[in-house]
This record gives C-alpha cells, sequence and structure tokens, in this order.
C-alpha cells in the first residue's frame, strides 16, 4: 500500500521494509497491531513508534546508500534504526543515541534479536549534544532526529558532512515541519520543508520545552 501510495519509491526501502519485523519492535502488548499504519505507544516511556507511512518517508529523504555514516537521535525502540541498517549495510557506521535507560535496553534486546546488533552502535546518552558531545567535528553522512526539537541544535549541523542530509522535526509541541538540511560546499546548507507532522517531544538537557 506504501508502494501505492507512493510513499516508498526505492528499491532499497521496499526491501528493507519487508526484511525487517516490525512486529519485533513494538512493545509486547501492541504485536498484533504492529503493521497498522499508526504510531504505537512503548510502554509507560512517552515514546512511542512511528507509524510506517512516516518511517517509510523519512528513509526515502535521508537518501541512504551503502557505506555512509548515519547518526539518530531517538533510537526507541530500535526499529528506524535497523531499517537504516539494513540499507546501508555494515561496511557503514551506524550510531544510535538514546536518553530514556528503559528504551535503551528494549532497544538493545530486539536488535540482538534480530541480528542488527553487530551493525548497530547504541549509546545511552543526550542526543541532542551529538555524539561525540559537543565536538564540531563533521563525522556523520547522514543524522536524523526522530523526536521534535523546538530549535534543531547546532552541533548537529556542524557535525554533518559535507554533501550530508539532517532530517528532523522542528516546531512546536504538537506540530512540527519534516525540515531535510543539505550540508554543500564551504558548509553551506539549505533548508526544505517535507511536510507537517506530529512527534513526541525530544527529551533533551538542550533549550526545549517543560
Amino acid at each position: 500500500m506504501l508502494k501505492e501510495q507512493k510513499i516508498i519509491t526505492s528499491n532499497s526501502v521496499e526491501r528493507a521494509m519487508l526484511k525487517v519485523p516490525r512486529e519485533e519492535f513494538v512493545w509486547p502488548e501492541y504485536k498484533e497491531r504492529a503493521y497498522e499504519d499508526s504510531p504505537l505507544p512503548l510502554g509507560k516511556t512517552g515514546q512511542t513508534i512511528s507509524a510506517p507511512h512516516m518511517v517509510a518517508l523519512m528513509l526515502e529523504e535521508m537518501e541512504l546508500k551503502s557505506e555512509q555514516s548515519v547518526l539518530e537521535i531517538g533510537t526507541g525502540s530500535g526499529y528506524n534504526i535497523s531499517l537504516i541498517a539494513e540499507i546501508v549495510g555494515n561496511s557503514g557506521r551506524i550510531v544510535t543515541v538514546e536518553v530514556d535507560k528503559n528504551l535503551v535496553g528494549f532497544a538493545l534486546n530486539n536488535l540482538e534479536r534480530t541480528g542488527y546488533d553487530s551493525y548497530v552502535e547504541v549509546v545511552n546518552a543526550d542526543g541532542s549534544m551529538g555524539l561525540p558531545p559537543n565536538i564540531p567535528r563533521q563525522t556523520y553522512d547522514r543524522i536524523t532526529v526522530t523526536a521534535a526539537c523546538s530549535v534543531l541544535p547546532v552541533i548537529l549541523k556542524s557535525q554533518l558532512k559535507e554533501d550530508g542530509i539532517i532530517l528532523a522535526p522542528v516546531g512546536g509541541p504538537f506540530a512540527q515541519r519534516l525540515v531535510k538540511i543539505r550540508k554543500g560546499e564551504q558548509s553551506r546548507l539549505t533548508e526544505t520543508t517535507i511536510t507537517w507532522v506530529s512527534f513526541v517531544p525530544l527529551r533533551s538537557s538542550y533549550r526545549q520545552w517543560n
């Protein structure tokens, strides 16, 4: 259905979404609803696993390729980073950062069970500070933020390589623009709004909502 709706447009995203078992990444009580096209709660953490159409849309907009280095802010259940790993492969560096210790444990278990733990590095930290924290070094080809930012942290822009892409929901606590930022020559940034979205807020020490 996502392909018919032209949300999935590439073979790489289609293959990844067909291969990665979403039911292994939802909270246990929601396994029967794993393939509903809606976000599902991750226990009592206040976080969710995004709806399949939103996951697919963001994967397509990231323009992922093999051997890239990718940073994800907001691991959640580990589903999105597993899809990224499936596309990029084990020749790239794939890092995901999660501030909630309970979700880190949940994601690690899911990644180990499905075999993606050998592709993915999971870090328990404040992802809004970048990785390594607060070091403005161009490290990643792609950066994706899976929770809403009131303002996109500057450190993430500085950790993006030339010709790199950042994808993040930016705006208020109830509705945000899904922003795609591309870094060109001489670190020039261009920004495009993809669509309007509604994500749970990013939990961080960076300036966010109360």
